[in-house]
Formats: structure tokens, sequence, C-alpha cells
């Protein structure tokens, strides 16, 4: 049986951040895509913002891996030329009643340990953003945008360089926990293979849940229950007149439909919630409308006939309908007692924003060090 240090199971933006990691660690490592490229899942289908770290519980893995992974992300991009632009976003109070929530978002943003947060009237809102319509916003000046196909490439080309292997069209079918590692049975370009790896990460997003399941030696206790949330997002054609990204408040299950950039200045609005019983990538192109009523409680002036439907995500969610919001689960062996194995449970926002940060602490909870 051919051996290995490290296999990371998914090529997303987390899996492919912690496989540079692993591979700058000195370590070999191959990074298994059951797909035909990197990053075609739901890396590929977010709204690309940098969080700055408003919304998340004080002391949870969020807001930590967020304040954190946010300024090694954009110290990351400008090394590496990664396209990104540190726009600022403002969270809108529709109206005076929202404006207790906003002040409570602005209170927890600050124990997080967010900096350079103000509170905005609606005059000082009419001067930065003339087309917004509402009572009062909280400005955040480190939220961003990123391209988050060229980070992906990025990561890759640093994790190659350092000798990891991409195999695409490569899936974990079983793997079984020995004395002397953990066996894996892979199915590559239509032949089967087995290999035995010293270090196991599961980053498989959506898959991360069956991925843990076929492992022989790690207790179904370990495995949480999932929910799927779907987000559909719509395109704007033409250009909106906005240059910060504008977020309602945070809504059950996600931050609201929120308008945000590409790197040219497209306008999108997204995601909503929709729980689903398996994923699903269709966008409902029968939302538009009740986009348009929600997007022009702070912008009247929003033409719906230039909505269309954009694309769709579905965040891997370890909370279900009217439950508070999970936290990130990074299990290692002190929590399931596996050797050499990290497990990845509900990585979604800000999973983007902590990649490097939650790769940094894969390392840690593998005891490779830094």
């Amino acid at each position: 049986m051919e051996t290995i240090d490290c296999v990371v199971v998914g090529a997303g933006v987390v899996g492919l951040a912690c496989a540079r990691s692993l591979a700058l660690s000195g370590r070999e490592v191959l990074i298994l895509e059951s797909e035909n490229d990197f990053g075609t899942g739901i890396s590929a289908r977010n709204s690309e913002v940098i969080h700055a770290g408003l919304y998340y519980p004080p002391g949870s893995l969020k807001a930590r891996l967020c304040l954190a992974g946010r300024d090694m992300l954009y110290r990351y991009c400008r090394e590496r030329g990664v396209p990104h632009r540190r726009t600022g976003k403002l969270v809108v109070a529709a109206h005076p009643g929202q404006q207790s929530a906003l002040e409570a978002l602005a209170t927890n943003a600050r124990r997080n340990g967010v900096t350079g947060l103000r509170l905005l009237d609606a005059s000082a809102l009419a001067r930065l953003e003339p087309a917004l319509y509402a009572h009062s916003a909280l400005y955040s000046p480190d939220t961003g945008i990123i391209d988050s196909h060229q980070l992906m490439l990025a990561l890759l080309a640093d994790g190659e360089a350092a000798g990891a292997i991409l195999a695409t069209n490569s899936a974990l079918t079983a793997g079984k926990v020995t004395g002397h590692g953990i066996e894996l049975d892979i199915v590559s370009g239509g032949e089967s293979l087995r290999l035995r790896s010293q270090w196991l990460v599961n980053a498989a997003g959506l898959s991360a849940h069956a991925v843990a399941g076929c492992l022989e030696g790690l207790g179904e206790e370990h495995t949480p229950r999932q929910w799927y949330a779907r987000g559909d997002y719509f395109t704007y054609s033409g250009k909106a007149p906005f240059s910060h990204l504008i977020y309602p408040l945070p809504e059950p299950g996600g931050l609201g439909v929120h308008l945000t950039l590409d790197m040219a200045g497209q306008a999108r609005f997204g995601p909503d919630v929709t729980w689903l019983d398996a994923p699903d990538f269709q966008v409902d192109a029968g939302k538009a409308a009740a986009f348009a009523r929600s997007i022009s409680s702070w912008w009247p002036e929003i033409d719906s006939e230039r909505l269309s439907p954009g694309y769709a995500g579905v965040r891997p969610k370890l909370s279900g309908p009217g439950e508070p919001d999970s936290d990130f689960r990074i299990d290692g062996p002190r929590r399931h007692g596996v050797p050499g194995l990290v497990n990845l449970f509900g990585i979604e926002s800000p999973g983007l924003t902590s990649c490097l940060t939650i790769a940094r602490q894969v390392i840690a909870e593998l005891g490779l060090g830094d």
C-alpha cells in the first residue's frame, strides 16, 4: 500500500488553504477533488465578501477566525496580487424601529474587536450614498470584496510550488482508522486505489458529513446533523449608484438580501434563505419581485426589470430553521480521539474570509505547529 503524509479532501477555498499550509510546513500533500476542477462548489457560489467580523458571538470560532483572517487575507492579497478592494459596508436600519437592533449589532462588533465603526444618521448617509434611503446605518470600513477564483488560484499555486498535488475527478469512497494511519479507498479517473495517510483533513464542504460517515473507526456521534440553506442571487444590468456594499439587518439563517459588487463594479443582490432537504443550485426566477420589494426598502428607485437570475449557493449549516446560528466545528483528535484526523463541519460564511486562519487552526489541531 502506498503511503503519503497528508490527504486533504476538497479543493474549495478552505481545502486549498489547508493544503497550502501543510505543504509549506514540509509535508507531502495530496488534494482530492471529486469534481473536474478546483473551486467549482460552494466556494464559487457566494458573495465574495471579506467580512469585518460584525455578526458573530464574541469568543466564537467564527468571530476569532474572521477577525484575524480578514487581516491575513488582505495582506495575502497584497503580497500575491489577488484582486480585491476594501470597499466598506453600510448595514442599514430602514426605519426607526430598527435602530436598537443596529446599535446592538455595533455593540457586538466592538466586543469582537472590530474598530473604525461609525453610526451614521440619515443626513450623513445622504452625503455618502445619495441613492440610499434609510433612517441610519452602521459603517464598517474594513469590509471588502475579493475575486475568489483568483484567490484559489494563488492558494493552489503556493501549494503546488511546495509539492502539493491536486487530483481532480477523485473521490474518497471509504476509509479505515488503523494504528499506522488512515487507510483510504479512492476512485480516481475510474480507477480504484488505496493509500495510507498519516494525516487527513476533511474539507469537503457540503460533503463533509458524507466523508466523515465513510470513515470506519470514527464514531457516529462525532458527525453532527447537517441542514442545507440555499441562497439565490440576482444580477443587476447596468450600473447601480452605490460605491459601498449595502446590507439590511441580518435575518434568521443569513445576513439578508444585500448589495455586493464584483471587481468590475457590477452589482448583484442576495442571498435569501430557503431551507432544503438536499443541495439544489437552481435559482428560482420567480423570486425577482420579492427581491425588488426587499431592496426597495432602502433603494426606492430600483428598477425591478433589470434584475435577472444569477446563481445560487448552499450553506452547510449545523443549525436548522428557528435555531440560533451555529459556530464552525473544527474537530481534531482532542474531540473525536482519532489521531491525524480533522473534520471541518459547518464551514459557511465567513469561511472565505477565514480560510487562512482555519488552515492555521487545522495545523494546530494536528499538532504540526504553525
